[in-house]
């Protein structure tokens, strides 16, 4: 077995974003090509109600998915054709835009707000796919316990447990719990590209201590390997996908392939024409 080497760091950078969200942006515009097909990571880590609180009130999206997973906290969310719902710790909500929605997604006050916000690409021929979206469930995320660590399974699968099958794009998301002095080796495929984000702690990984809140982008091999610091616990996220090489044309809540088409996807907002189909649940 070939174990993948660190290939990019990107430490998460503090923002605000929606109606006054204090979040980290990790991933954005500037890792597009390395992380192919994933395009953002937001982190959400606060015990202040006031950093989230305003949420992220109606807004477009087109072109990709977005994934939304709490390890604590809570968080509603609607969409203009009458999708919703609310996730707690330990849930996800999976949105495919495809052609175009509209959505909120509002953080309620809650003693710890922790999760993260990705953004999935969509390829080119299924950027116009029906919008649809869905509540992952506690009981629809496959837990794999082992004396080390503790394997939530969002999509994919992890020895033989099994997530949800995404719609589009056939990614593998874990959200690892990883005990102290513990280390753990997840096998990858060898197409996919693969990255961890540190969600608390610091990791050790290849013999360097990588801090809570980056994204480690690992390259070519069949498996990666993660380990704590001494007398530290970890919980981070394992992200796998085959990247697409497509161009990507990212303008705020709407990803293309060419500058036309998100122009015209603007100009559609404008004149009111940019909603297609209706959404339905998976």
């Amino acid at each position: 077995m070939a174990t993948r080497k660190v290939k990019r760091l990107v430490t998460g950078q503090r923002a605000i974003d929606g109606a006054g969200v204090h979040l980290m942006r990790v991933l954005g515009p500037d890792t597009i090509t390395d992380y192919d097909p994933f395009l953002m990571l937001d982190s959400f880590d606060s015990h202040n109600p006031a950093d989230y609180i305003k949420g992220f009130p109606f807004h477009p999206h087109r072109g990709i998915e977005t994934i939304s997973y709490l390890v604590q906290g809570e968080m509603s969310h609607q969409d203009s054709l009458g999708n919703k719902g609310t996730i707690h710790g330990g849930e996800s909500q999976w949105m495919t835009a495809g052609s175009g929605i509209m959505h909120q997604e509002m953080p309620q006050a809650s003693k710890h707000m922790l999760g993260v916000q990705l953004w999935l690409n969509l390829p080119q021929n299924e950027k116009m796919t029906d919008p649809t979206y869905f509540d992952i469930t506690g009981e629809m995320i496959g837990v794999k316990e082992t004396a080390d660590a503790t394997v939530h399974v969002l999509a994919g699968e992890y020895d033989g447990t099994k997530g949800v099958e995404p719609p589009h794009i056939k990614a593998t998301i874990y959200d690892v719990e990883l005990k102290e002095g513990k280390t753990i080796t997840l096998p990858t495929k060898a197409e996919d590209n693969v990255f961890v984000f540190l969600i608390e702690g610091n990791a050790v990984i290849e013999g360097q201590t990588v801090a809570e809140k980056t994204a480690v982008l690992f390259g070519e091999g069949s498996e990666i390997k993660v380990s704590t610091e001494t007398g530290k616990v970890l919980r981070f996220m394992m992200c796998a996908a085959k990247p697409l090489g497509e161009p990507v044309a990212w303008g705020g809540p709407i990803v293309m392939n060419t500058r036309e088409e998100l122009d015209h996807a603007f100009k559609e907002l404008d004149k009111g024409t940019f909603i297609k189909h209706n959404a339905a649940h998976i």
